[in-house]
C-alpha cells in the first residue's frame, strides 16, 4: 500500500478523531494512524496481553502510556500507575479507579498488592468477564526495577527470597495477566532490568520511537532490519505487530483531556 505523508498531529481535542475511539470495542485502544491511513490499535483479549513501550529521552513513551491507559479506563478497567519520576502522571491522582504510585517505597507495596489480586482472579471460579481489567502502567520502568532490586536488598531478610517480591509480582502478572484481566503497559527495555529476558516475548505490540539499530534488534528482531527513522517528529512511532511494522502518527491527550473525558464523559465540551 502506498504510503502517504505522516501526520503532524493527532489531537483528541479533534471530535472526529475522538468519536473513533469512543466507538473502539472493549479491550481495545487507538494507538494513532499509520502513513497509510489504517487505524493503529491493540487488542487486549484476543492479540496482545501486555504492551511495550521503547524511546529514547522526549520520544513521547509518557504521552503514550496516558493515552492507552485512558482509553482502557473509559471502557471500565481499573489502573495502577506507577510513576517513579512522580509527576510524570499527575492526571492518575484525580481518579477514583486509578491508583498513583510515585516513591519506591509505595510502588513496591502496590506491587505486593497486585499479587494478591492476581491469586484472587485466578482463584474465581467462571469466567472473569465481569471483573474489570486491571492495568498496570509502568513509566520509566527500566529505572523502576532497579531501584526496587535496591529497595528489598536494604530489609530483605536471611531467609527471605533474593528477588524483590515486588518485582515478582510483576513477572506473574505479564505470565499470567491474560488468564486474570490484567495487562502491563511497560515504558522501557525489559532485558536491560532484572526481568527475565523471556518476558520480551510476552509483549505482542512493540511501540517504538528513537531507537538505536540494537534496540530494534533486541524488541523487534521479527520484523526485519530496523526501520529507517524519519525526522523525529513528536509522537512519531514505529509500531510492531506480528512481525508488521507500521509508522504511526500517535494520539495526543493531555492530562487536562483525560481528567475531563473521565470525569465528564458525556460532556461534549470535554
Amino acid at each position: 500500500m502506498k504510503k502517504t505523508a505522516l501526520l503532524t498531529m493527532l489531537s483528541f481535542a479533534d471530535p472526529d478523531l475522538r468519536q473513533q475511539i469512543e466507538a473502539m470495542p472493549e479491550g481495545t485502544a487507538l494507538i494513532g494512524i499509520s502513513t497509510t491511513g489504517k487505524a493503529i490499535a491493540v487488542d487486549l483479549g484476543s492479540e496482545s496481553p501486555h504492551v511495550l513501550v521503547c524511546t529514547a529521552a522526549g520520544g513521547g513513551s509518557t504521552t503514550m502510556l496516558r493515552s492507552l491507559t485512558a482509553q482502557f479506563l473509559h471502557q471500565g478497567a481499573h489502573a495502577l500507575a506507577l510513576d517513579t519520576k512522580r509527576i510524570s502522571h499527575l492526571w492518575a491522582k484525580a481518579l477514583p479507579t486509578v491508583t498513583h504510585r510515585g516513591n519506591i517505597a509505595g510502588i513496591h507495596d502496590a506491587l505486593l498488592g497486585l499479587a494478591t489480586e492476581l491469586e484472587r482472579r485466578l482463584d474465581i471460579d467462571g469466567d472473569l468477564d465481569t471483573v474489570p481489567r486491571l492495568i498496570v502502567a509502568i513509566d520509566e520502568a527500566n529505572a523502576t526495577l532497579n531501584r526496587l532490586a535496591r529497595y528489598w536488598e536494604t530489609f530483605r531478610q536471611k531467609d527471605d527470597p533474593k528477588t524483590s517480591p515486588a518485582i515478582a509480582a510483576l513477572e506473574e502478572a505479564l505470565w499470567v495477566g491474560r488468564a486474570a484481566r490484567v495487562h502491563v503497559i511497560f515504558d522501557g527495555r525489559p532485558q536491560a532490568t532484572v526481568l527475565r529476558s523471556a518476558a520480551r516475548e510476552l509483549f505482542a505490540t512493540v511501540i517504538l520511537a528513537r531507537f538505536t539499530a540494537d534496540t530494534w534488534q533486541v524488541l523487534a528482531p521479527d520484523a526485519g532490519p530496523a526501520a529507517r527513522q524519519r525526522h523525529p517528529l513528536q509522537g512519531h512511532f514505529h509500531v510492531i505487530q506480528h512481525g508488521e511494522v507500521d509508522e504511526t502518527q500517535a494520539i495526543r491527550m493531555t492530562d487536562a483531556d483525560v481528567v475531563a473525558w473521565l470525569t465528564d464523559p458525556d460532556d461534549p465540551a470535554n
